[in-house]
């Protein structure tokens, strides 16, 4: 279950109260920094006796998420990383993460990748190959591996930029067809990871991938509509608002 990054609403043992999950919706791409943050503020709320246990449960999920990228980094195998290197033109342009995780790269060797997060990846990259070139001026940009299914015009896996939109995402893949957008999901193998009135509102509000926190393999599913379209225009909106943003993004 995904709480936005606005005001959190939950209901306490008797009345209802508010939560502020105080995190910068401009951050397309989460900082540590950011990530800690919004740890922090998961766990205040945990350690409150003021809510309910189900309450608590949704906001340990996505805690548990944030913890992980912390420790363990964002990089899986089948990512890929966009690199530009000054200088270097036997690079190529697109590197992908092998198990490790970590790239190799030619006449540099392997680079690893534990505990990097996307945010981090130029930086390390520059670090990594300032021991082989001096001063080096590196470019890099992490990619996201996900699998969009269901009722879209091209279903499969795609590799695109984890600071796209959900809603871009759902365009690449084709748009939705006679989709039930009420049942947009998203999938970690056999687990729910995002659902409901949760997703929607993250559709509706912008979100990024990267703000979902979604990793490599994860699924976008939608499924048949079942209803006629007057049940589903709230959620078409959503997605429709971004298709002029995708145009300008690949025309770039």
């Amino acid at each position: 279950m995904f709480f936005g990054l606005a005001t959190l609403l939950l209901m306490p043992c008797g009345a209802p109260a508010q939560i502020p999950i105080d995190a910068d919706p401009r951050g397309t791409i989460r900082t540590r920094a950011e990530l800690q943050s919004l740890l922090e503020q998961y766990q205040d709320v945990l350690a409150s006796p003021a809510y309910s246990e189900a309450a608590k449960a949704a906001i340990r999920q996505d805690a548990a998420r944030v913890q992980d990228r912390l420790d363990n980094g964002d990089f899986k195998v089948g990512d890929r990383i966009a690199l530009t290197v000054e200088g270097e033109t036997e690079l190529p342009d697109t590197v992908t993460v092998q198990t490790g995780p970590m790239i190799t790269l030619p006449l540099f060797g392997d680079i690893p990748l534990t505990g990097v997060l996307r945010s981090e990846i130029e930086e390390h990259l520059t670090q990594e190959l300032g021991r082989f070139i001096r001063n080096p001026v590196v470019r890099a940009e992490g990619l996201l591996r996900v699998s969009i299914q269901g009722s879209v015009g091209n279903p499969g896996f795609y590799v695109v930029p984890a600071d796209m939109l959900l809603s871009e995402a759902l365009m690449v893949a084709g748009g939705p067809g006679t989709s039930n957008l009420e049942g947009l999901r998203i999938e970690r193998g056999t687990e729910r990871l995002l659902e409901g009135d949760d997703l929607r509102d993250a559709v509706r509000e912008g979100r990024t991938l990267d703000q979902l926190n979604l990793q490599a393999g994860d699924q976008i599913y939608l499924p048949e509509s079942s209803g006629g379209i007057w049940t589903r225009l709230p959620m078409i909106a959503g997605v429709i608002g971004s298709v002029s943003l995708l145009i300008l993004r690949f025309v770039r």
